[in-house]
């Protein structure tokens, strides 16, 4: 049965999705835990090989896989991204990958042992980082949005003119050799120009199709897998690996048409996305030759993989950024981080195999080298990037910022006194409309699934340490607690109540902590802010205790959070007991005539001492609306004592 090709294909998907999950769980690069699944089923213990299995499949299967990964990443490169900082990422996919090729190359050949053709062949190859290794690291160490879009857009742009690079330095070779004249030569530099403008064609043709109305929506997915397949075919049968570059041609193309169902299309190439890098990584470290892991420990290629990490890559980061303005800081960040991933292991694969038949003795240690390179990369960068950002001050440090999901009438006034606070909030929704009132009233809103991973891409979700569920599922609320609960903790992970007539009963999932106190649904607060309630703000003093504040409330009113005097914020729950001190605030949802009363106090209080004549204070109150339109916006009034 483990000869089985349908039993290899079944236990490689279910062990790279498992590999995933454990990642998400314990919060671990994932692509270390799918890399060790796969030695441990494959060359270790020999339970399978899928390259034996599949034979000729396997070849295909791969080179399927990384267009499609190369396609996704490249479907979120909006150069609005780099608005401001366009000097330093040009550089870096440029000057900077020339260096690194270069002293690649020679680390190759002087420390690894290869001859100079396959050490420039393969050097070429080893520039490439890829948004399959990147973007989990991001993801984990959270980094400040400039050093995140840096080292994310080089891991897209490169991927592709790694692969490049190698062939071009194979097709040099030859010439010199003799073994191609120097129009053959030329034609490949032809042939990647045809790339290009064959993925920028089928990516405009296809993004005027689906705007028009010409592609039906659930015909849009199929299509876009059919021409992105179509493309990096034929740009390949052109010359050998353009096709990666045409298919990023295509991807940042639509990327940047502002498509109206970009969204859609995006979430469908994730999931296609995350079950292939399950895959893939499983099905390339499982058909390693045990012999190739004895060979990693050859002291050449240790020496060699030191010189990658320590020499290489930062020497490249900081020649090239010369004249930037990146700070050393930064320098030093993105001058260490360099996973190597997908693309260098398929493409390396490809080469060993046609060096080797072209009578190059030492391509047989490519495979090995190229696995030692990522294996080593990805281990020690995911592994670092966390601390280092946090030394060099990289990370996010906004301690109290908000992120609310659920873009409701109650959740944008709850937004807007947050932001009166002086802390930072974001309220994401899966609908335009429901953010109507987040419109109204000038909040950061986006449209977008928080489940998806496609956020990773657009929304910086490192500045927010509060997650709050408000929509009107929840189902929907509970799940994305249990989502997060790995990234943020079950602290800052809170939802709305259950509607009271849904059994809460027998829904087992892990969620948040209940908001406010009383903990009620969302559709209570809705309707209680269409009645009038506002939400109003009570400094606590010395001489008005929060005990006394308590007494005193309004039966009907919910505390909803308190504004500590340092300026963080601690949201009301029935699970935690809070106690407001002297100088903190309490803000509450209250009704809004017992907010009249309040204001009508201190005006009353301010009239004696200013010598403000009675009639006039009975004047201003006159009408409810003009009192409620003042105090809406900004802080409402201060109790008095």
């Amino acid at each position: 049965m483990l000869d089985s090709l349908l039993f290899n294909l079944m236990l490689v998907v279910l062990i790279g999705i498992l590999s995933q999950w454990i990642a998400w769980r314990f919060r671990m690069p994932a692509i270390v835990v799918m890399s060790v699944a796969g030695l441990l089923v494959g060359p270790i213990f020999g339970l399978i090989n899928p390259q034996e299995s599949m034979g000729n499949l396997f070849g295909p299967i791969i080179t399927f896989a990384v267009a499609l990964i190369l396609f996704e990443g490249s479907l979120n490169l909006d150069f609005k991204e780099i608005k401001g900082f366009t000097g330093p990422v040009t550089r870096i996919v440029t000057v900077g990958a020339f260096i690194s090729w270069i002293v690649g190359s020679l680390a190759v050949h002087y420390l690894a042992g290869l001859s100079w053709s396959v050490a420039f062949i393969i050097g070429g190859l080893f520039i490439v980082t890829g948004p399959t290794v990147i973007l989990p690291l991001l993801r984990q160490a959270k980094l400040k949005p400039r050093p995140a879009a840096i080292l994310k857009w080089e891991g897209i742009v490169v991927d592709p003119f790694g692969a490049l690079l190698a062939v071009f330095a194979f097709e040099f070779f030859k010439f010199l050799n003799g073994e191609v004249t120097l129009s053959s030569f030329l034609l490949f530099f032809a042939a990647a120009f045809f790339a290009v403008l064959l993925g920028w064609g089928a990516g405009r043709i296809l993004g005027f199709a689906f705007e028009r109305g010409n592609v039906p929506e659930f015909l849009k997915s199929p299509v876009l897998f059919a021409v992105v397949i179509f493309t990096f075919v034929l740009s390949d049968e052109i010359m050998q690996q353009t096709g990666l570059l045409a298919v990023t041609a295509m991807g940042i193309t639509m990327a940047n048409m502002q498509l109206t169902s970009i969204n859609d299309i995006r979430n469908f190439k994730e999931n296609i996305s995350v079950l292939l890098i399950s895959g893939i990584f499983v099905m390339l470290t499982a058909s390693l030759d045990p012999h190739i892991l004895i060979e990693i420990f050859n002291v050449n290629i240790m020496l060699f993989v030191l010189a990658m990490l320590l020499v290489v890559r930062p020497l490249s980061i900081w020649l090239s950024t010369i004249g930037t303005d990146l700070t050393v800081r930064e320098k030093i960040l993105v001058g260490w981080i360099a996973p190597r991933g997908i693309v260098a292991l398929t493409v390396s694969g490809y080469f060993a195999t046609i060096l080797s038949e072209h009578g190059y003795k030492d391509a047989e240690t490519i495979t090995a080298l190229t696995f030692a390179l990522v294996f080593a990369t990805v281990v020690v960068h995911g592994f670092t990037i966390g601390p280092l950002a946090r030394r060099l001050n990289l990370t996010t440090t906004d301690e109290s910022g908000v992120l609310i999901v659920g873009g409701s009438r109650f959740s944008a006034d709850f937004a807007q006194s947050i932001k009166n606070t002086g802390n930072e909030v974001l309220l994401i929704d899966r609908s335009w409309a429901g953010l109507s009132h987040v419109r109204k009233l000038g909040l950061n809103g986006y449209v977008g699934d928080i489940l998806s991973e496609q956020l990773d891409y657009h929304i910086d979700l490192n500045p927010y340490r509060f997650m709050l569920a408000m929509t009107k599922l929840d189902t929907y609320n509970a799940h994305v607690c249990a989502d997060f609960v790995p990234d943020i903790g079950r602290d800052h992970l809170y939802q709305t109540a259950f509607q009271a007539t849904k059994k809460e009963e027998g829904f087992t999932i892990t969620r948040g902590q209940l908001l406010f106190s009383p903990a009620v649904s969302i559709y209570d607060l809705e309707d209680r802010v269409n009645a009038g309630h506002v939400i109003r703000k009570t400094v606590i003093t010395k001489q008005y205790s929060y005990t006394q504040y308590l007494r005193e409330r309004d039966d009907k009113s919910i505390l909803l959070y308190i504004l500590r005097a340092s300026g963080s914020i601690e949201f009301y729950s029935p699970e935690v007991e809070l106690q407001a001190q002297a100088d903190d605030a309490v803000i509450a949802l209250t009704f809004p005539s017992k907010t009249i009363e309040r204001a009508k106090e201190k005006l009353c209080v301010e009239g004696s001492e200013s010598k403000i004549p009675y009639e006039e204070i009975e004047e201003r109150f006159s009408n409810k609306e003009k009192v409620l339109k003042s105090f809406i916006p900004g802080d409402a009034p201060t109790s008095s004592k």
